[in-house]
């Protein structure tokens, strides 16, 4: 029998396309739950997604979702795949019937199906209530404690309310956004006792206020990890993205002392990717999001203490060990190193576009912001899977979404199955050999000059919106006079490291470096931040993994 959980009535969904059909699964479900629990029902996946969007910002806890397979638009499976990224810890039952068996047991393994029922399910008492009061149970016994809310007051063009937005959104946190333009906005800061001058202003749930919080204070006032445990570790990951997430996994997995140092949100910039539908395993896509907090759990059942807002600004060698300095001057020591911090988009050095950044003018996918584009033309810079990615997800809110490439036309760097959607989507279109000169506005962006790069022709368009994802910049230049980099700033390693076939200049050891390790034994690097390294999702899980093999080599030999 289900049992009270909590004052904030945790919701128990069904959505199903047939009204009738629809208020039977919810009226079955408020006989028998509808004490402790809020039954909410809808008739579509769009709404129920909306729905769970809008529980989710009010910091509500959805315990199981009930779906129907044969909905018109987006189907059950289709729908449960992007409630999980709303709600990933809900129970997931698909509605079918005899003839949709084989739809429900391949959703298994799409979209983590714990259960899928035929239709009819009469008598509830039999062939319902049994299995919801199990998934109820198994849910009740994960930590599924209620997150109190927070509320964000700003000003919807404000560089600095949208890094908070963009901060609170990736780190999973719920908040609810109010514009200080809004009768609610202005209600918040008078209780609050601000003028508005001072914008972002967070409300905590226990009645804290912050202003213009910076990554440290916001991480630590909402929950997450931003201080180590311990002074020394086995191993200490830097970077939080897949190659970061893969070595702590198998570092911790394997019984090294772990700590993840990540200086913004788990995920790097595949976190921030819509759908990922290359990497191996997930047949019909894996959000960013929802693969970044898949290893992030993954990572902490194992062990491995994870600590957001940590800006690394050095790394030291003092005898065996190696220290890792913090902005904040402290300091821990470990072992061995993984240098996974990644890489950032290049800043376009068009005139205007540095004063509108966060104003209309973003880099990277900055998903908080696709809702805002619903109705407005939308511009994406880039030719590579990440631009691609970004196009096809606004193109759900946008009402056209330009590509703009500097090259002939998308194949020479971004996969095939990309360019084949951007091809049939009736709202994406690409301007090729296409640069912008110039971005425009007062307080937000306004309008674009672009220029062709073949001819040199130059026109102005009206433009509100636009995501640039431009080369790749590596973030290591705190390493300087630490490890060896190219010329552009990308950690050389292995072979990279060797000169006629000898080790590298200041190597005491006997042996030459391992294939990742840097010229300073014992620190190794993995991801997109290594020279010559693929740039893709796969490859860097790969050699997070490979790194913690060869730092257990390492540890063997020292």
């Amino acid at each position: 029998m289900a049992q009270p959980t909590d004052v904030s009535r945790t919701v128990l969904m069904t959505v199903d396309d047939d009204p009738g059909v629809s208020r039977a699964v919810a009226r079955d479900l408020r006989r028998r739950y509808g004490a402790s629990y809020r039954v909410v029902r809808a008739e579509s996946g769009e709404s129920a997604l909306e729905a769970l969007r809008e529980l989710k910002l009010r910091g509500d806890q959805v315990a199981v979702i009930l779906a129907d397979y044969r909905m018109p638009v987006m189907n059950g499976i289709e729908f449960l795949e992007r409630a999980m990224d709303v709600h990933p810890g809900a129970r997931r039952v698909l509605l079918t019937a005899y003839a949709d068996t084989g739809a429900a047991i391949d959703a298994i393994n799409v979209v983590d199906l714990d259960h899928y029922l035929l239709k009819p399910w009469d008598p509830p008492e039999e062939k319902l209530y049994p299995v919801v009061d199990d998934l109820l149970a198994a849910w009740r016994a994960g930590d599924r404690r209620p997150v109190p809310v927070m509320k964000v007051v700003g000003h919807r063009w404000s560089a600095r309310s949208s890094d908070v937005r963009e901060f609170l959104a990736r780190n999973q946190v719920p908040y609810r956004w109010y514009s200080v333009e809004e009768p609610e906005g202005r209600r918040l800061l008078d209780a609050a006792g601000q003028d508005g001058q001072r914008l972002p202003l967070v409300i905590i749930p226990d009645g804290g206020v912050l202003v213009e919080p910076e990554a440290p204070e916001l991480a630590a006032r909402v929950g997450l990890a931003t201080t180590p445990t311990a002074d020394f570790y086995d191993l200490v990951v830097i970077g939080g993205g897949p190659a970061g997430l893969g070595s702590a996994v198998y570092g911790a997995s394997e019984g090294l002392r772990t700590v993840l140092l990540e200086r913004s949100a788990t995920g790097g910039q595949a976190g921030q990717s819509s759908r990922i539908e290359n990497y191996l395993g997930f047949p019909d896509g894996v959000s960013g999001a929802q693969l970044t907090d898949r290893a992030r759990r993954q990572a902490t059942r194992f062990g491995a203490e994870i600590l957001t807002a940590s800006e690394v600004t050095g790394l030291e060698v003092n005898g065996a060990a190696r220290i890792v300095r913090f902005a904040d001057g402290s300091a821990i020591g470990a072992h061995s190193v993984i240098l996974a911090t990644g890489v950032q988009y290049r800043r376009l050095t068009a005139e205007g576009c540095a004063g509108l950044t966060g104003c209309g003018v973003f880099y990277g996918s900055a998903l908080t912001e696709a809702p805002s584009c619903q109705g407005h033309d939308v511009f994406v810079v880039g030719g590579a899977n990440s631009a691609g990615q970004a196009a096809m997800y606004l193109s759900r809110f946008a009402k056209s979404v330009t590509l703009l490439v500097r090259g002939p036309d998308l194949s020479a760097s971004m996969s095939q199955y990309l360019v084949q959607q951007i091809t049939e989507a009736p709202n994406i279109s690409v301007r090729a050999r296409t640069e912008v000169e110039a971005a425009h506005g007062s307080d937000r962006l306004e309008r674009l000059t672009l220029r062709r790069v073949d001819t040199g022709e130059a026109e102005q368009v009206d433009a509100q919106w636009m995501f640039v994802f431009i080369g790749a910049a590596p973030l290591t230049g705190w390493l300087d006079g630490t490890v060896r980099r190219d010329g552009r700033g990308f950690i050389l390693a292995g072979p990279d490291l060797t000169v006629d076939g000898g080790p590298p200049e200041g190597w005491e050891l006997d042996r030459p470096p391992y294939h990742l390790e840097t010229s300073v034994p014992g620190v190794f690097v993995a991801g997109d931040a290594r020279a010559e390294s693929a740039k893709r999702v796969a490859s860097a899980v790969g050699e997070g993994a490979m790194a913690v093999m060869l730092v257990h080599r390492y540890l063997e030999q020292s």
